[in-house]
């Protein structure tokens, strides 16, 4: 776990931090959030559109009542109240990590229909300030399961670590791509 001094370095290392959109990102459309006008430190927002997680035929969540976590350069993350997801399918995963915002992370397997995808969720069960709504919460990767917004499958944000979900109402570019590492 890092000091409180590495936290606030780790903090302060990002470039942009949302308010003014740097010249090399994409301009939106009518119905379309720009990732470049999201805000760092994130925030939350709620959502009621209809977010689906599935491993095959399994429906592992389900809800209207998910919150979206926004954050300068990233694609939005989608957290799921506990109650809305199969606990059944989870299967608790060695590892963990940190975010200098949310706190220590912890990882899920998801298991379902003689399938096993190893590190596919996490949560972060101790998250506090304006984090403390989404402790608990699940959030999925989606190039591991088949997301959905409103029955809209969802693209993996670049990379291998990140775990926002593009839609088509998303613009980036995003951070996860190669040279971003500071975006």
């Amino acid at each position: 776990m890092p000091t409180e001094e590495q936290r606030l370095a780790m903090q302060g290392a990002w470039k942009f931090r949302g308010g003014e959109r740097p010249s090399f990102a994409a301009t939106p459309r009518a119905g379309q959030e720009s990732v470049w006008d999201y805000p760092r430190p994130p925030i939350l927002e709620a959502c009621t559109r209809h977010v689906q997680v599935r491993l095959g035929n399994r429906l592992i969540g389900d809800s209207r009542r998910a919150q979206r976590l926004l954050e300068t350069a990233s694609p939005p993350t989608f957290y799921i109240p506990p109650e809305d997801v199969d606990q059944t399918t989870l299967e608790a995963a060695r590892g963990g990590s940190f975010c200098e915002w949310k706190g220590r992370a912890r990882y899920w397997n998801v298991v379902a229909d003689d399938r096993r995808v190893e590190q596919a969720a996490w949560d972060y069960p101790e998250a506090g300030g304006e984090f403390a709504a989404i402790a608990g919460w699940l959030a999925f990767y989606p190039v591991y399961l088949d997301c959905s917004v409103d029955g809209e499958p969802v693209r993996a944000q670049p990379g291998g670590f990140y775990g926002g979900w593009v839609t088509d109402d998303i613009v980036g570019p995003f951070k996860g791509e190669p040279g971003t590492g500071s975006w």
